[in-house]
């Protein structure tokens, strides 16, 4: 008897792995965090095998503790007695929901057998998206930049929670990036929008990320070379 941590992908249902289908289909009840992860979830399962867990919104950290021990007492009886999947969008191991859910577990119903099942993230199906390719032995790093912020430094960046576009863009074009915009990528709720601009991204949205690369970057991918009449 476990609880499957299962992450359903950047939110477009045909995402969601093999693996994570199976585990879905034959679990007893399935627990989101969301209306957006229970949306992708019931592709797969009957509504009635949807459970509902409450994860406030906020930054109270007592409040933010009673509910993650409140759900724990609510999953853990459960995954004593039967296969439940807590499903989260992304990755459940990649700033998701699913971890206070883990560590709660682990501290006060250890007993409880966990199994993670990794999904596709956005922060990796951005380079597709976004025709970016991050060539062998080049550098990317992954920052959060939420209400505006601007990280600095790294030559490529990919940047998540890009809730004030326009002040983010002016931070990083005065530190010397080209910065392209992505919101809601592969994502079935919502329009997805690609842009450069960050004026079309004036409205918040959580699931806005940015790639931002130096503009003085020197990249020389490797590539196969030919001569007229054969190869090498």
């Amino acid at each position: 008897m476990t609880l499957y941590g299962i992450g359903l992908g950047p939110g477009e249902a045909d995402l969601v792995t093999v693996r994570g289908k199976q585990l879905l289909e034959r679990a007893d009840i399935v627990y989101s965090p969301g209306r957006l992860s229970r949306s992708v979830a019931l592709e797969y399962v009957d509504e009635d095998a949807i459970g509902d867990l409450d994860f406030p919104m906020t930054k109270d950290e007592e409040k933010l503790r009673r509910a993650w021990k409140e759900a724990a007492e609510v999953v853990a009886p459960k995954a004593r007695e039967g296969d439940v999947a807590f499903v989260t969008l992304g990755d459940p191991n990649v700033y998701s929901t699913f971890g206070h859910l883990r560590r709660t577990l682990e501290a006060f119903h250890s007993d409880v057998d966990l199994e993670i099942v990794p999904g596709v993230s956005a922060m990796t199906a951005f380079a597709t998206a976004l025709g970016v390719e991050i060539e062998a032995g080049a550098g990317l790093s992954l920052r959060e930049a939420a209400n505006g912020a601007s990280p600095t430094g790294p030559d490529r960046m990919i940047l998540f929670k890009v809730t004030d576009a326009p002040a983010t863009h002016e931070g990083l074009i005065e530190a010397g990036y080209d910065v392209r915009y992505g919101r809601r990528l592969f994502m079935e709720q919502g329009e997805t929008l690609i842009t450069d601009d960050p004026t079309e991204l004036a409205e918040r949205d959580y699931y806005t990320l940015a790639y931002a690369e130096r503009q003085d970057l020197e990249i020389e991918s490797p590539t196969a070379a030919f001569q007229r009449g054969g190869h090498q």
